[in-house]
């Protein structure tokens, strides 16, 4: 995989004034967003705490938006969502009875309200088809990282982002460390040869743990994994991918470009809850990636208490060493020295998302989003397998973690079913086979 990394927003801001200025939008955007008169109408898909963020950052922005749909698989979740923004600023929610929406396919009903915008933050396992779907309606789209759970979801929202393109559709991507400017001011050096050629990176999310629900009383299997959604790799794709892609995708900018292998080692030590039962994922993985210039990039992912907390990145080069977001050392300086910029990414990336609406300007994010993605996904199956594992192979061989996902309903069997020993069945390497397709309500995932 050897295709540099897609326009990011500062070289496109800089390319569209380059050229004259900015790009038309689709004839439902015009002038009267410069003046912030007309509304730009919001519909929020997935109303966790991301999603409903996102919106609230909507609302900090210069523009004139209205939330006028919401859509989640829970009620509960619409309401506290709901509950949530119309503290923030009541004015700027225009939802009705009618446009909120339950269930695995209230993601449509939303999308065909009378918005402008879809953002979207479900769970990973969801984002295809529901980009898809926001794509072939002609919406602008947020859509919260990571985009998809494995293989084929990547090549199916790939395919989208080629029609959004086609569309001039704006489009926006959750990894929000590219909207802070000390990580671009930074950036921007080592693109201009700061530290000379990056030969090695490490890059680390380990944390102390993640939250459990409980499974409630009348609910079936599929109800209790979407409620309990980062415990299954269908759904959440394990933690190199939820959370761990912002650190990967970091250093894939920083190499312009993206790994063609990866070797990986992981397992579940102590498990994330009480006695393990109830959850499906690993709890710590090391990956090594290599570039297509033989680079290399380690990788920490983890998920246990009572052990060295560290989120970050640094790149090691032949003349000096970044470390992220704001500082640099080159061979023989005394000690670092700071880079300019603030964070804020979260509610930068929707400052930016909305500005560019006002002023007519289009950006698309979608590739760079799955490519990070898909990164994480590649190691993910390294670790899982024991093998040293190719990009183009797993790509377009890697296992369908949600078959028939388009058809599903409360009662569909879901991909990850407990074993007799009232376990779910975990990935083991050496035994498991990244190329398996996993058939529907069996959850064998170890297949020889």
């Amino acid at each position: 995989m050897t295709k540099p990394l897609s326009t990011n927003r500062r070289t496109f801001m800089k390319t569209s004034a380059a050229v004259g200025g900015a790009l038309a939008l689709g004839s439902s955007f015009n002038t009267a967003y410069a003046q912030g008169s007309e509304e730009i109408k919001v519909a929020l898909v997935g109303c966790g705490g991301r999603g409903t963020g996102a919106v609230a950052q909507m609302f900090n922005t210069q523009g004139n938006v209205k939330l006028v749909a919401v859509a989640d698989a829970f009620k509960e979740s619409t309401d506290k969502a709901l509950n949530s923004l119309k503290k923030r600023d009541e004015a700027k929610v225009a939802v009705t009875p009618e446009t909120i929406f339950h269930g695995l396919d209230a993601y449509k009903k939303a999308i065909d309200s009378d918005c402008d915008v879809v953002v979207i933050a479900t769970p990973p396992g969801f984002k295809p088809q529901q980009f898809e779907y926001a794509v072939s309606k002609g919406k602008h789209i947020f859509c919260e990282k990571p985009v998809a759970a494995d293989a084929p979801g990547i090549r199916r929202f790939l395919a989208a982002v080629e029609s959004s393109k086609k569309q001039n559709l704006h489009i926006g991507i959750g990894l929000q460390r590219r909207h802070e400017t000390h990580y671009m001011n930074l950036m921007d050096k080592i693109h201009d040869g700061l530290i000379g050629d990056i030969v090695n990176q490490r890059v680390y999310w380990n944390g102390g743990g993640i939250w459990f629900r409980g499974r409630q009383d009348g609910w079936t299997d599929m109800q209790d994994q979407c409620n309990n959604w980062y415990h299954f790799i269908w759904s959440c794709g394990d933690q190199i991918v939820e959370q761990h892609i912002h650190n990967l995708d970091v250093a894939c900018w920083a190499k312009n470009a993206y790994p063609v292998k990866a070797n990986g080692m992981g397992g579940w030590g102590r498990r994330l809850n009480g006695d393990g039962k109830e959850s499906q994922i690993y709890d710590h993985t090391f990956v090594e990636y290599t570039f297509p210039d033989g680079s290399t990039m380690h990788s920490q992912g983890r998920h246990l208490k009572n052990s060295m907390t560290r989120v970050g990145e640094s790149a090691h080069g032949t003349k000096g060493d970044a470390y992220f977001p704001a500082a640099y050392k080159l061979h023989g300086d005394a000690k670092p020295t700071k880079i300019e910029g603030k964070g804020g990414g979260h509610q930068q990336e929707q400052t930016d998302f909305i500005n560019a609406l006002m002023a007519g300007e289009i950006y698309n994010e979608g590739e760079y989003g799955a490519h990070s993605t898909f990164t994480a996904i590649l190691g993910r199956e390294a670790c899982y397998s024991g093998k040293e594992l190719a990009w183009d192979d797993v790509l377009e061989n890697g296992k369908n973690w949600t078959p028939g996902i388009d058809n599903w309903d409360w009662n569909t069997v879901p991909p990850a079913v407990k074993g007799p020993d009232g376990a779910y069945d975990i990935p083991k390497p050496g035994i498991y086979n990244f190329k398996e397709p996993l058939p529907a309500g069996l959850g064998g995932v170890n297949q020889a």
